[in-house]
């Protein structure tokens, strides 16, 4: 059953149900129907053991089959919709692929079931009622704003047709272009040559259906006189979000109309029915073979067998929430069929899905709402520094701030500042001003040191300053330099002639001066002859 594995997250088997076409034959003593017990509802059919096969016999007479529910004969389409379809509509509806799918032998009730007939507006069928009850769901949530878009999709004869391609109407089946399968890079199937049309309201939907039913293929056989000849896909794309986000939610639900399984010789079929036949009769054991393979894990799935498995890869086993519909005929000539469908929905019930919530961020919604923050940032930005701010700086407001760099450096005040106000472009341009001044400035100390190192003779290094002689054009100039050197050279001298005059009163005799090489003072002086 369904389950919580995470958030957003559904894992549940696939639901099935039976439902009993109505006879006229007395079938009281061929089957029985109890949707009373506890683990859920069950059918079982009565078959006599055959005399003709002798005394000993040891063959079953009752076969019972479980399902979630079993609907007998009177019951009517409302009561199938509301419990069979509803469910997956409104799961639909919170962002999960669905499918429900109908199987069983021909004229067993299928198309009925799915698509309803045309005496009596009663009789409409899963297809309809889904999309009035999607339809009035939209309208009446005003918390959401939904898109809807339509496909109707054909596989006759394994080759898939777009029923909703306007052609139809004017040429064969045959001479109209086949829908394509293709794998994507994350190996999603993609439909080449289907038509996705748009639908505003339940009356668009429905003219739609309306059209792709009047392409079908039918025939008339033994067992039915519109006996549909080809497995028919009609599919609901749904894509909703909230006003103003930029999160939507996609999911689509598909609404299969499977064709009926026929056993050639009981119907007598020939020509192009037989050939019908033996295509529907291959692509539902491929069917059948992928639904073996998945109810006992294993490691190969044969979805590429048939086109119909690629089409529902999804619904079998994938991120679907999968309803079947067991379709079952309790004639006593068809009993056979009716048990062999049980058989498949038994081995259906085993199938786990994986259900995720398909919510994701629309980029051209994203980048819609990034634009739209972007632009009131700026507004906001304008409004407290009052003019706007262009994208780059222009060239007269870098020759300004070159000018204010230059008169920041060449002011002697300490509290000196920059008046640049709150716009970043500029502070970030002064930075880069400064950082050019510092990087000017250690190249020219670096030259300086080297030509006074070769002229005195020695390698040793002289104490780094602060400032070089030379710099560009808004650097200060080199009188700032001058003058702190100056300033060093008088200082130094003081010191050195106060502590020769303190060793002559101690020692009475000459002291020897200390090494004018090494000091900031013969740095100076060899700036002012370099200057001179």
């Amino acid at each position: 059953m369904a389950g919580m594995a995470e958030k957003g997250t559904v894992k549940e088997t696939i639901q099935i149900f039976a439902r009993v076409k109505p006879t006229r034959e007395e079938t009281s003593k061929v089957y029985s129907v109890n949707n009373d017990e506890a683990a859920g509802a069950s059918v079982e059919f009565v078959v006599p053991k055959d005399l003709g096969d002798g005394y000993v016999n040891n063959k079953l007479e009752n076969y019972k089959f479980r399902f979630r529910r079993v609907f007998d004969q009177t019951a009517g389409q409302e009561e199938i919709f509301e419990t069979i379809a509803q469910p997956v509509a409104d799961r639909v509806l919170a962002g999960y692929n669905g499918t429900i799918f109908a199987y069983g032998q021909t004229n067993s009730g299928k198309t009925f079931t799915i698509t309803g007939g045309a005496r009596r507006y009663g009789d409409r069928g899963i297809i309809p009622r889904t999309l009035s009850y999607l339809y009035q769901h939209i309208i009446q949530d005003s918390t959401m704003v939904y898109t809807t878009h339509i496909s109707y999709l054909e596989i006759y004869n394994n080759v898939c047709y777009d029923l909703l391609d306007r052609q139809l109407e004017a040429c064969r089946l045959e001479d109209l272009p086949t829908v394509t399968i293709m794998h994507d890079s994350e190996q999603n199937i993609q439909l080449r040559n289907l038509s996705i049309q748009q639908s505003a309201n339940e009356e668009e939907a429905l003219n739609l259906l309306f059209l792709g039913d009047t392409h079908r293929m039918t025939a008339e056989t033994l067992l039915n006189k519109a006996s549909t000849r080809s497995h028919c896909i009609f599919t609901v794309y749904l894509c909703g979000r909230q006003p103003g986000s930029a999160t939507v939610r996609r999911s689509k639900l598909h609404l299969v109309d499977l064709a009926g399984s026929e056993r050639v010789n009981k119907m007598a079929l020939g020509g192009q029915l037989l050939t019908e036949a033996k295509y529907i009769n291959v692509s539902l054991h491929y069917l059948e073979q992928v639904i073996i393979s998945l109810s006992e894990s294993r490691a190969h799935i044969p979805y590429r067998n048939s086109l119909m498995t690629s089409v529902l890869r999804d619904s079998l086993g994938g991120n679907c929430m999968t309803t079947m519909i067991s379709t079952i005929s309790v004639d006593k000539a068809n009993l056979k069929e009716s048990m062999s469908t049980c058989r498949f929905a038994q081995r259906v019930a085993l199938i786990k899905n994986e259900a995720v919530l398909n919510e994701e961020e629309d980029p051209v919604l994203l980048i819609a709402r990034l634009k739209r923050e972007n632009q009131s940032l700026r507004d906001e930005l304008a409004m407290v520094t009052g003019e706007p701010r262009q994208e780059q700086l222009t060239q007269d407001e870098i020759q300004k701030l070159e000018v204010q760099v230059k008169d920041f450096l060449d002011d002697t005040d300490p509290e000196a500042t920059l008046a640049l106000g709150t716009d970043l472009q500029k502070i970030h341009r002064c930075f880069a001003l400064l950082k050019t001044i510092v990087s000017g400035l250690r190249q020219q100390l670096n030259i300086i040191q080297e030509k006074l190192g070769c002229a005195n003779g020695t390698g040793n290094e002289l104490t780094p300053l602060s400032a070089a002689a030379t710099a560009p054009d808004f650097i200060p100039s080199n009188r700032a330099v001058r003058g702190i050197l100056i300033s060093e050279k008088e200082e130094t001298e003081k010191t050195r002639d106060q502590d020769t005059t303190a060793q002559l009163n101690v020692n009475g005799g000459p002291v020897r001066a200390p090494n004018v090489r090494r000091c900031p003072v013969a740095l100076g002086l060899k700036l002012r002859k370099m200057e001179d």
